[in-house]
Order: structure tokens, then sequence, then C-alpha cells
């Protein structure tokens, strides 16, 4: 291939570190100049691979040392040191990791802009006219952008940052979907090196078919995402075939992946998922990199959705003896730890793991301490607490200790504070069951169900909870205690198969709505669940109205994106998506 056409005179850049002028020479120069882009392109992406495998056995430093001398020359090793060290802020949520790593990320996505073609209008230009290494570089500039924007988002607490981070996006997904189409034309010649940067492609239209697809259509105009919708079967596509080819991104693809099918699939879904796709996605690597602490993680978490509470211990206890150079893994996985324990009802080994993350870990110190206090809530009042503490000291210092992303609270963090807010009068009313509370904002009962002792314990809890109540029946708050109960308790009686007593509960808190005071989450989520409960009746007529119900009458209460997310994930397991939810599909190919 031959230099960039088009690119100034003077211009300078550097590709697997030989440094070229960018003027035009002889027919033989340039065929030079191409092979010369090729070895170093193939030789700078094989480092890379090398360094990802490092990753893949806990050997974190020494990935970052074999990329770090030319990070800032090599616009693949730049981007490569950047991502690790993006994963390291994203998991310590230090500013000063953040701020690092969104400054390597600038570094990097400056080196990839040297690369670039001087007009990168890939569509109207033709991928004829670009080289090999200018397709590589928009691509990666692509990556950049997105990682950047991500940074962003967790980064700065004005909106004006926030509104950058969109622009970013935007850019990035314009380039991926430019990429996409040339790409796909009968014309496109191929690289030597062609699939790395299909892999590329692959990665960024599947990454953003799938997110946003998951996304309502009220969400997606708050995100100036309006008139764009994701195909979430071709999205899924692409990123099983970045996963599946040996290329620089199969793991990105791969990671992504599997959070998609553990966490957001399952969190901001129905909750009634197969692990099957996981699970054969995560083998390969689990069998070549058996002690890979990020796989191991994985393992643990599939085990956790199956309902194999003691495997998950097992698997999440192996991922933290694996390694010890970051901190960060174990922080992975002692918050799953803390939701098994839960599970099993075993409320001071579950405050044993908050407890250690609201000392090392700064995702969100007050929902860390509203956990401690959620579980020691859960003892009998007569059992003595770990290292002293008290649960109502514990309630009333959640509040001071909120912080904010991209200018606002954290959801989850939001509703912690104001659950939060009842303890600090001087004889305050307890919560109920707090715990069990925040297992169902993250679909942990689906997880419940998969076992019957745990359910029957669960639904032994909440039956005495419901029993006490009785003694608090002047309290300002019986209402919205006595439906929080029944919702978790018609989740426990759906599992165990009594759907008509699980019905009833739904119902009765339907139609409690004017008398509940605080908790206003309880009547859209109790309208969701028992459109969940007719559709497993395979009553999908009667599930549409009550879903739509649900979204469109009830507005500004706790959790309300996540509630959204699951009614439209429902609404589109049921194909009854509203007008507006099939707006044109911008994703994929045309």
């Amino acid at each position: 291939m031959g230099v960039a056409q088009g690119a100034p005179p003077d211009r300078q850049v550097s590709v697997g570190g030989a440094v070229q002028s960018g003027s035009s020479g002889t027919m033989s120069g340039e065929r030079d100049s191409g092979l010369r882009d090729s070895l170093d392109l193939s030789q700078d992406l094989n480092d890379c691979m090398e360094a990802l495998d490092l990753f893949l056995k806990n050997q974190f430093n020494e990935s970052l040392d074999l990329l770090r001398p030319r990070a800032k020359e090599s616009m693949y090793h730049g981007l490569v040191y950047a991502t690790i060290l993006e994963m390291q802020a994203m998991m310590t949520f230090e500013h000063d990791d953040i701020i690092s790593a969104g400054q390597t990320m600038k570094q990097a996505q400056d080196i990839c802009q040297r690369f670039r073609k001087k007009s990168s209008i890939i569509n109207k230009l033709g991928a004829d006219t670009f080289t090999e290494v200018e397709l590589h570089a928009e691509v990666c500039y692509a990556e950049c952008l997105l990682q950047r924007a991500a940074l962003t988002f967790l980064q700065d607490e004005n909106m004006i940052s926030f509104i950058k981070g969109g622009m970013k996006v935007r850019n990035s997904y314009l380039i991926y979907r430019d990429l996409n189409n040339v790409m796909q034309s009968t014309t496109f010649q191929k690289g030597a090196s062609h699939i790395h940067l299909e892999g590329g492609v692959s990665l960024g239209t599947g990454a953003f078919n799938l997110t946003l697809s998951l996304f309502p259509p009220r969400i997606l105009k708050l995100l100036e995402f309006a008139g764009f919708s994701g195909d979430k079967e071709y999205g899924l596509s692409r990123l099983h075939e970045g996963a599946t080819s040996r290329n620089l991104r199969s793991l990105l693809c791969t990671m992504l992946l599997l959070c998609y099918y553990t966490f957001m699939n399952f969190i901001l879904g129905t909750g009634e998922v197969s692990m099957t796709e996981a699970e054969n996605l995560l083998q390969p690597y689990l069998s070549h990199h058996p002690k890979s602490a990020i796989f191991l993680f994985f393992a643990g978490r599939i085990a956790e959705l199956k309902g194999s509470i003691d495997e998950a211990i097992h698997w999440f206890e192996e991922g933290c003896a694996a390694q010890h150079s970051w901190k960060q893994f174990h922080h992975m996985c002692y918050w799953e730890l803390m939701w098994c324990y839960a599970f099993k009802g075993l409320w001071k080994l579950a405050y044993f793991y908050a407890d250690i993350l609201s000392k090392e870990n700064r995702w969100s110190k007050a929902m860390y301490v509203y956990m401690k206090a959620a579980f020691l809530s859960m003892l009998p009042p007569d059992e003595p607490r770990p290292f002293g503490e008290n649960e109502v000291e514990l309630f009333r210092l959640v509040p001071s200790l909120k912080k904010k992303i991209a200018g606002k609270s954290q959801p989850t963090e939001k509703f912690a504070i104001r659950k939060a807010r009842r303890y600090q009068a001087k004889d305050p009313t307890s919560l109920p069951v707090p715990a069990l509370e925040m297992m169902y904002l993250w679909n942990g009962f689906s997880v419940l169900g998969k076992d019957r002792q745990l359910l029957e314990d669960t639904l032994s809890v909440l039956c005495i909870a419901e029993a006490n109540l009785t003694q608090t029946k002047d309290s300002d708050y019986w209402y919205d205690d006595h439906c929080s109960i029944l919702l978790l308790k018609g989740l426990c009686l759906k599992h165990r198969g009594r759907l008509e007593q699980a019905e009833q509960c739904f119902t009765h808190i339907s139609e409690s709505e004017k008398r509940i005071k605080y908790d206003h989450h309880l009547v859209p989520n109790a309208l969701l669940e028992l459109g969940l409960l007719y559709m497993q009746q395979r009553r999908g007529e009667d599930a549409i109205p009550l879903l739509r119900q649900a979204k469109n009458n009830y507005k500004n209460y706790s959790m309300e994106s996540r509630t959204l997310f699951r009614i439209h994930s429902a609404l589109s397991k049921l194909k009854a998506t509203e007008s507006e939810e099939n707006s044109t599909d911008c994703g994929s190919p045309s």
C-alpha cells in the first residue's frame, strides 16, 4: 500500500518506530513504505497480543512493562496500554487512576490522529484511497473516543463534561458505522492484518448495537440518542465473530459478551437467562488460562446465577488466591461473595465483605456502609454485632458518604440514602428487611429461585418480618414496609410455584398505591412483577397492559431507570413494544 494520500507534505508519522515522510515519492518508494507499514504493523500487533496474554496470566505489571516503551509512538501499544490502565481505574474508582487513564488514552488518541488520513470520511472517499495503516488508525481512534467517553462520565461532575462525553460517543459511533459499511462492500481489499481490523470493527459495531438495543426510548432521548436504536441479535453476532477469531480484540469482545450475559442481561432484563452462551465463551479461555483472575471471576458469576452458591464461593475464593498484584480483582470477588453469603442468610459473613469493601474500595462508600448496616439489622436484636458496630449509627452515617458521577448521584446510592433517612430520628423506625430489599434491586430473587432451600429460608424471614410489623401498626411507614415485604414475598411464592398467592401479593401493592407515602417505586415494580408472572403463565395479553401502565404512568421514583430497562426487556420478549420503540436502526450495515 502507498503512503497516505492527501496527507500534508511535512507530516511525519511513526509506525512501529520508523519515521516516514508524508510527502510523495517514487512508486518504488511508495511500495517500500507500504511494505514497512505492513511489517511494522504486524510486529506491533504481535507485541500487543503478547501483552494481553501476560495480562490473562495475572502478570499485570509485566504486561504494562512490555507496552510502556512504545506507548508514545505506536498506536496499538498506546491503545492497549491505556485500555489496561482504564480497566484498573474503573475497578478502583480512585481519582488519580481515572485522571492517569484519561491522559494516557488521550495520548493514544493523538498518536492515532497522526496516522489518520487528513480527510477521514471513508464513505465519501472510498476505502481504496486509504492505506492499511490508515484504516487501523480509524478503528483505533474510534476505540479511544469510546473509552475516553467512559472515563469522562466517571471523572467529571458537571453536565458540560457529560455532553462532551456524549459527543465522543457519537463520533465513535459514526466512524464504526462507516468502517463497517465499507468493509461489507464487494470492492474492499483485505490487507495482511485484516483479521485485527475486522476484530476492531466487530467490537465497535457489536458494542453499539447491543448496548443501544437495551435502552428504552425515554432514556435514549435523555442520552441524545433519539432516532437511534440497536439490533441486539446483530450486535451479539458481531461480538461473537470478534470473540471467536484470533485477533487483538477477541479478549475485549469476549469480556463484553460475558458482562452482557452475566450482568446486563440479568440485572436489566427479566432475570430468566440461560448461561449456555456464557459457559461456551468462557471454557476455552479458562482451559488455556486456568488461573486467570478475570475468568475465575466469571466462572463464579455463572455458577452464582445458576443457583450453585457453594460452587460460586469456591470460584470467587480461587480468583482471590490466584493473584495479589491487583487488589481490584479481589474487590470484584468480595462484592459477589457478599451477595453469596446474603443468599445463604449468613449475615455476619456478608457484613464481613461489605466491611472490607467500605475500607478498601471507592466505588460507593455510602452503598458499602448501607449494606453493613442492612446485614447487621437482619440479625436478632440480642446477637452481638461484629467489631461492636451498631446498625443505627451506620445508617445515620450513610448520607454523609454520597458521591457524584457525571454531576449526579448513583441510583443505588440515592436509594440507600433515602432509605437511611428514617434513622435520623431520635427513635427511628427500623427497616424490616433492608438486605433483602437491596437484593431485589440487583435481581437477586432470580438466584434464590433456583435453590429451594434458600428460597424457603428467605420466605421464613419475610413471614417473621410481616408478623413483627403488627407491633408498629401506628407507624408512618407501616404501609410502605408492609408492601415492601409483600413484593419480596410474592417473588418467593412465584418461584415456589404458588402463583395465585404471588398474584395476590402484587395486586395488593397496586391497590395500596394511595396509602404508600415514601416508597413510590413499589407500585411500578409490583406491576412489572405481575406482568412477568402473567408471562410465565403465557398470558401475554394480560401482561402487556400492566407493563405499559408501569412504564407510562409513573415517574421520578427510586431506581426508575433500572425498572424501565426491565419493562423494556419484558415488552421486547412479548414483541409488544410501542411504535416509538421501533425507530430506524442506524447500527447495522445498510
